[in-house]
């Protein structure tokens, strides 16, 4: 397996927390866009099918990154947001008493929207405080 390239776990996690935390602003303001979506005309935006595809790219984008970081940081604090994170993402999108009202629904789709950002913040914080010594677990 190759070996990790520092600069593509900082870009990776950027690109993860910047992506997450803007899902986090989607899932906020979401009440407020559905609200206005019929003067709009981009009602598709609203569609379960979109907001199940943003979470599973979320979960596949941040169990890839954040694994395949563990193996250079071994700390678990990263994945200790990540996977709660996840699991309040997709009960957000798959319960349907939640999915059904508004509020609740923006409410749980913000929280782990923020958690799975800030994951990817905590990962990169993980990655660019690593020194390379002899209690490493990968080769250098």
């Amino acid at each position: 397996m190759p070996r990790p390239n520092p600069r593509s776990h900082s870009l990776l996690d950027r690109i993860g927390a910047t992506g997450s935390l803007l899902c986090a602003i989607h899932c906020a303001l979401l009440p407020v866009l559905i609200a206005l979506l019929p003067s709009l005309g981009v009602s598709v935006l609203a569609s379960p099918g979109i907001e199940k595809g943003f979470v599973l790219f979320a979960t596949l984008f941040g169990l890839a990154v954040l694994a395949w970081s563990y193996r250079r940081h071994r700390a678990m604090r990263a994945l200790g947001l990540l996977v709660p994170g996840l699991l309040v993402l997709w009960v957000g999108v798959l319960y349907p008493p939640l999915h059904e009202s508004t509020v609740p629904h923006a409410v749980a789709m913000t929280f782990g929207g923020t958690l799975v950002g800030l994951a990817h913040v905590v990962n990169l914080r993980l990655n660019h405080g690593h020194v390379h010594d002899a209690s490493c677990a990968h080769q250098h």
